[in-house]
């Protein structure tokens, strides 16, 4: 049993030497000289042995240019490919290898390139890398107020560098823009929840915060300062971005735990706008100078984000207790990434871009957890308002059946009254007319011309008729019966007729007008067949404007002299004035234009 566990123990152990990476050197011994900005070459005298990583602003303080970095060391083979990596270039840099070029960033002088935030690895192979000595020369170009560096070199496997160069540049750069685009997608669906509903005025504050958070996270990815010129305006904007950004999450925080400060509230947004335009005017001072109000801030959101942590436990709303407890791990992982900032320590890894989906998952649940909560209440609610809504329903029911009746009754009382008035406005008068023509005739009345009153009592009743069974027609519907009675008539007695409608469709006069309209025509075209001898009627109606114009005309003897130029003439006559009126139109009879004949022309407005 024993020999079994030491076995295994030794397959182990194997195993784990099998397994170890091939050697990898680290240099961390350099020498550094400083020079201008266009120096193309390093100084020959003043170089200083350093231990990397160098932040080169702690030996020279006030030094904006370019600080040369020289490092040897000692290649076996040549041959074989070897991985050169440069773990940290502050602001932007050229590398040499024995004297060889081998990278260069776009900008080395203002607007500094901005390569900080990823390692930089090559693939040596010979000529220019050479057995024995080689030397790597690394020109930084960089502004002291902005933390210049040079950090450690590692030499050897290429495909052991090559995997933790990938690795790097995952958690430094990949990571870091895809937390950005997160923050950017989450701010976007809060402010929406915000748009939709303004009077939560928390989401508003959340998305303002998480937009100026996104921007100033731009700071890890980007690779120039544009749209700025200089690097100090680059820096001022994004430390802008963080005040903004800190004064609407203290905010947001406020307005989460159902507080209001008024006057607080304004004097913080008050200085965010503050600070974000002298960040935009004065870059040269707010860029440099950028600590001065970083730090007090940072001390700052502290407190707030304890105090909110305070408060989550005391009111016992499970919501701001998962919000708090999604700060929690973004607040331990700041003193961290204040660590890297400050230069505490050597790291150069920013770990915030990890805790960003705590804070989207804490944000999901409180606008679940609101959601579900609302929808409760809804429930609650409806049983309550489901029994009003019936007993509302059933006595609405009640109502509108007896308003349905009333209105019914209403309906059907209005359509006897329109019969009646049309009855006795137009039948009746013929009928009373017919019946004073036969109290006045002789004791032997000829057969037809009783039978001329008969009809035209009935062409009147059919006018009564038509107008009644088509009340919401348009004129054109209406005028077919009557075209029809009076192109029958008019060719029985060898009159040819011709109707011109002219745009008439949609054009509805009421009930009462185009009853009217129609008897005149009626009229009109009766005479025409019984006085006027005439072998052709032409009839126009046609819509001019918000106006309707009828003109009938035939080619007959004409009017007798004692009715032309008179306002009234015969019973006809004076019907149609009588209709013309009640309508608001204009009725003139007169002879033809052209040829002999008479022409009835009536114009009227379409809307009275």
């Amino acid at each position: 049993m024993i020999r079994g566990l030491l076995g295994l123990l030794l397959l182990l152990v194997m195993g784990g030497v099998l397994a170890a990476p091939p050697a990898v050197a680290r240099i961390v011994q350099a020498e550094a000289v400083r020079s201008g900005w266009e120096a193309q070459t390093p100084p020959l005298q003043g170089w200083e042995p350093v231990t990397l990583a160098d932040q080169w602003q702690t030996r020279w303080p006030d030094h904006d240019g370019v600080v040369w970095y020289r490092l040897r060391w000692q290649q076996g083979d040549a041959g074989e490919p070897t991985g050169l990596l440069l773990d940290y270039t502050c602001m932007a840099a050229a590398v040499y290898l024995n004297g060889s070029l081998i990278d260069r960033d776009p900008s080395l002088v203002e607007p500094l390139s901005r390569s900080w935030h990823v390692p930089r690895y090559y693939l040596l192979q010979s000529p220019l890398l050479r057995q024995g000595e080689n030397e790597l020369l690394v020109r930084v170009s960089g502004l002291a107020a902005y933390q210049p560096s040079f950090g450690v070199v590692d030499v050897g496997d290429a495909a052991v560098l090559q995997a933790r160069y990938r690795q790097e540049v995952r958690v430094r750069h990949d990571l870091q823009l895809l937390d950005t685009a997160i923050g950017f997608v989450l701010a976007g669906v809060i402010g929406l929840f915000w748009l939709l509903r303004r009077k939560e005025a928390m989401y508003g504050w959340y998305a303002l915060s998480a937009v100026f958070g996104r921007m100033y996270d731009t700071n890890f990815v980007a690779t120039s300062p544009w749209p700025f010129t200089t690097t100090d305006g680059w820096q001022a904007f994004i430390a802008g971005c963080y005040v903004v950004a800190a004064a609407a999450h203290t905010v947001f925080l406020l307005r989460f735990s159902e507080r209001r400060w008024p006057r607080f509230e304004r004097v913080l947004m008050g200085l965010a706008a503050v600070a974000m335009a002298a960040a935009l005017l004065w870059p040269q001072w707010m860029g440099p100078h950028r600590n001065l109000y970083l730090v007090p801030l940072i001390a700052f959101l502290y407190v707030v984000s304890f105090t909110f942590m305070g408060y989550a436990l005391r009111s016992g709303r499970r919501d701001a207790q998962v919000l708090a407890l999604c700060i929690v791990l973004p607040i331990l992982v700041s003193l961290h990434d204040l660590g890297v900032y400050m230069g505490w320590y050597g790291g150069v890894s920013y770990l915030g871009s990890f805790t960003s989906p705590l804070m989207l998952l804490g944000m999901g649940f409180v606008l679940a957890y609101r959601f579900a909560n609302t929808m409760k209440r809804v429930e609650g609610f409806n049983a309550e308002l489901r029994h009003e809504v019936q007993q509302a329903t059933s006595q609405l029911s009640e109502t509108l059946n007896a308003q349905h009746a009333l209105e019914l009754a209403h309906s059907r009382a209005g359509e006897r009254l329109q019969l009646v008035r049309d009855l006795h406005d137009g039948f009746g008068g013929t009928l009373v007319g017919a019946i004073a023509r036969l109290e006045q005739a002789p004791q032997e009345m000829p057969r037809s011309k009783v039978i001329e009153l008969l009809r035209e009592m009935r062409d009147d009743l059919r006018l009564v008729i038509d107008s009644t069974a088509r009340e919401h027609a348009d004129l054109a519907e209406m005028l077919v019966p009557l075209r029809h009675r009076a192109s029958t008539l008019l060719e029985a007695g060898g009159i040819d007729t011709y109707w011109h409608l002219q745009d008439l469709h949609g054009v509805e006069l009421g009930a009462s007008r185009s009853l009217d309209l129609l008897r005149l025509m009626q009229e009109a075209l009766t005479n025409a067949f019984k006085h006027a001898r005439a072998t052709r009627v032409d009839i126009t109606l046609r819509r001019d404007g918000d106006r309707l114009q009828l003109q009938i005309d035939d080619d007959g003897i004409g009017l007798p002299a004692s009715v032309q130029g008179s306002a009234t003439g015969g019973a006809g006559m004076a019907s149609m004035q009588l209709r013309a009126r009640r309508m608001g139109g204009d009725l003139q009879v007169g002879p033809a234009d052209d040829r002999n004949g008479t022409r009835v022309q009536l114009e009227l407005a379409l809307a009275r």
